[in-house]
């Protein structure tokens, strides 16, 4: 087995060779600009975005003219959130506030920056807690919403813990009340079915490098009926994509999301059905085999692919490095280098000794069986060694007390 092997698929995902294939042509031979209307290199260009975009819409249950080409979900979580509130700010007369807006202290960095800057310029923003399950519910949101509401973002499934939340019935309820939902859905998508339509959803987020496309592409959905959503542009120029992103388009990574769009509606169930047995059985056999390990986040309402798992007595920067072989993280991509512990695992209320000794698992397309069994023994080994040398793990199975004791900051 060629080490380390890969478990952090929810930071990227490893290209598809069947999408590179497809891409290949459109870096040399097929290099025409789709906005190039007066000649057969445009004409190309332009029906192989067409192409790309009916793949993405097909996946997703919208429709191609609702696709926005993107960098990627952090871009699109911006255009989504910026443009939405400053097209449907509510500013009375005399009043410096300019609209209500709802989130949740959990979100990906992507959505809780943006937000934060909108609240800098005068929204008021409502940020929800989770329970100790990391859900957020239509009930929370209900018992939020005001009169002068017009946004909620909400992720659909969370990046570190992969617990889902209730999005659906989240947008039933923004539809009653004609608001705005957003949700930034680069973990959800290609893993999990979607249908904006049947979901109720307004502006729905993705990247393609979470999903076997390249990185430095993306997509925005924005809904075109029952509402016609309309958004604020972010960058000004040519026009391009119905003028919500300007900019000429990135042809090669367009087609690589395309093809990774067609593949995973091809290969989603399967895949998903594979990785949530070999995701339950690290878990149970990690749970099983070592006492006081627990998996955040909720047991059941969870993507297949990730789990996120604390291991009390071990410090956590020792635990990364017994683990070298396992490519994997302790927490989101974008703040690996933060010495501080997961907000996420605050969030839930998991303390920061636990939240610095976790994992994030993430399994993917091209994970296999015998690699999931190496992680399993390896994080097993780690543990166990690193506890060997915890003087507080000695004290704890000799049944002292040690609730009251003051660990040592990492």
């Amino acid at each position: 087995m060629n080490l380390p092997i890969y478990f952090d698929n929810a930071a990227t995902t490893r290209c598809d060779p069947r999408v590179v294939e497809e891409m290949l042509p459109y870096f040399t031979e097929k290099y025409g600009n789709p906005g190039s209307r007066n000649h057969a290199f445009g004409w190309e260009s332009e029906d192989a975005v067409d192409l790309a975009r009916e793949r993405i819409a097909k996946l997703i249950g919208a429709t191609p003219k609702e696709i926005v080409f993107t960098s990627g979900a952090t871009e699109s979580n911006n255009l989504a959130i910026k443009g939405a509130a400053t097209m449907y700010q509510k500013n009375p007369a005399g009043s410096e506030k300019r609209g209500h807006i709802i989130s949740a202290i959990h979100e990906h960095k992507a959505v809780l920056d943006p937000v934060k800057r909108l609240q800098k310029e005068g929204f008021d923003v409502t940020w929800l807690e989770p329970g100790e399950d990391g859900i957020i519910t239509a009930k929370m949101i209900e018992d939020a919403l005001r009169e002068d509401t017009i946004l909620v973002t909400i992720m659909w499934a969370n990046n570190e813990i992969g617990t889902i939340n209730e999005i659906p019935q989240i947008g039933k309820l923004c539809h009653a009340n004609n608001i705005v939902l957003h949700t930034d859905a680069t973990q959800w998508v290609g893993k999990m079915p979607t249908n904006v339509v049947t979901d109720e959803i307004d502006l729905l987020s993705f990247s393609g490098h979470k999903m076997y496309g390249p990185k430095g592409v993306g997509a925005l959905y924005v809904r075109r009926r029952k509402p016609r959503i309309r958004l604020v542009a972010q960058a000004e120029g040519g026009g391009q994509e119905r003028g919500f992103r300007s900019g000429t388009l990135n042809v090669t990574g367009i087609v690589g999301l395309g093809k990774a769009a067609e593949l995973c509606a091809q290969e989603m169930d399967a895949d998903g059905a594979r990785l949530i047995q070999w995701r339950k059985r690290l878990e149970d056999e990690l749970t099983s085999s070592l006492e006081v390990t627990q998996v955040n986040g909720h047991a059941e309402k969870r993507l297949p692919h990730l789990t996120n798992i604390s291991f009390g007595f071990v410090e956590g920067e020792g635990l990364m490095m017994a683990v070298k072989d396992i490519a994997c993280s302790s927490g989101s991509a974008c703040t690996s280098a933060s010495l501080e512990p997961s907000y996420v695992l605050k969030a839930l209320g998991v303390g920061d000794e636990l939240a610095h000794s976790s994992l994030r698992i993430s399994m993917g397309r091209f994970t296999t069986e015998d690699q999931v069994d190496f992680a399993i023994g390896k994080i097993k080994e780690a543990v166990l060694k690193l506890r060997e040398m915890s003087p507080l793990f000695d004290m704890h199975k000799e049944g002292i007390d040690i609730s009251q004791i003051e660990w040592a900051a990492h």
